[in-house]
């Protein structure tokens, strides 16, 4: 089947081609996206290394998010914005299996690490006196790479799936990237067993960390609860509020993607509700986060008053 699938040159991603006018708006509103995506996330993972107060379990994993997000992005929305400005829409053959193995690789380990995220949270608001022990740093970052080898492990598994299933010259992808469920689409043979085991790992990979998720908000909020002080809940509120906000959109639309009967997936809408975890998750991220953070908005004042200093 895989010899098959080789003798292809590529695909076509018909992407948006259906409408046309909306083809220049979007790529108008993509491009600024993803420009502010690069700027956010470089933002965050500069001032997690050159600010000391910064450098806590929670500022090592949210600048492995920003690095996260900058790569999904980059995995996809460059070569959309090119397909969005002219009539070529075509990708390679090797282009597509490298886009979707990486593509998904990191979707998988984002969802992994904003569990481990919301654990680190309950850890700092549940165990503060036990905190610096619990998230040693060794532990952070054996947990940053547990998230990362067991995405991209997924996304091995899934990427030599769905290339081996035959497409019988079929080579037109109703996307806007090289993704699983719309390359099963061109396939000319039944492809339940496929979309079973994709179900059953997108349950794993989506839902034991929104269960992690849950349990330690829940936990959370009843030991906010019995703060006393009101600046002191609204702290907490605000920093957890923000993750829970990341964690709907991106759990959200991906649980749509993934864990929706293919009798029922709406391709066009599938292509909406993919632009939200490629490029509008990555891009809010940083805002989110720091918008309502002193810290943060603390590092940015110093740093820039340090660059004003030395001139």
């Amino acid at each position: 089947h895989l010899s098959f699938s080789l003798s292809f040159t590529g695909f076509i991603l018909l992407g948006f081609s259906d409408w046309p006018q909306l083809e220049r708006v979007l790529f108008v509103v993509l491009l600024i996206f993803y420009l502010l995506t690069l700027l956010g996330n470089t933002t965050i993972i500069a001032l997690s290394r050159l600010d000391p107060h910064l450098q806590t379990p929670m500022y090592f994993f949210l600048s492995n998010l920003s690095f996260l997000d900058l790569c999904y992005t980059t995995s996809t929305v460059p070569q959309l914005l090119v397909h969005l400005r002219g009539p070529d829409k075509s990708i390679s053959f090797g282009a597509c299996v490298a886009q979707l193995f990486v593509s998904l690789g990191l979707g998988c380990t984002e969802c992994i690490l904003l569990g481990v995220m919301a654990f680190d949270r309950y850890a700092a608001v549940c165990r503060p006196l036990h905190y610096t022990v619990i998230m040693h740093p060794r532990l952070c970052a054996l947990m940053a790479s547990a998230s990362w080898f067991i995405g991209f492990a997924n996304s091995s598994l899934q990427t030599v799936l769905t290339f081996l299933v035959p497409l019988c010259g079929r080579n037109k992808i109703d996307h806007f990237f090289c993704e699983v469920p719309p390359l099963l689409k061109l396939s000319c043979v039944d492809t339940t067993a496929n979309e079973s085991e994709l179900f059953f790992v997108g349950v794993i990979i989506l839902l034991i960390p929104v269960a992690l998720i849950t349990f330690s908000y829940g936990r959370i909020v009843r030991a906010v609860l019995r703060i006393k002080s009101a600046a002191g809940q609204r702290k907490v509120f605000g920093t957890c509020g923000s993750h829970l906000t990341v964690v709907s959109l991106f759990y959200g639309t991906a649980i749509y993607a993934y864990l929706q009967p293919s009798n029922n997936y709406s391709q066009d809408l599938g292509k909406f509700i993919s632009l939200f975890y490629t490029i509008v998750t990555p891009m809010v991220n940083p805002f989110i986060y720091t918008l309502r953070n002193k810290d943060v908005m603390g590092a940015v004042r110093k740093v820039l008053c340090r660059g004003y200093d030395s001139r």
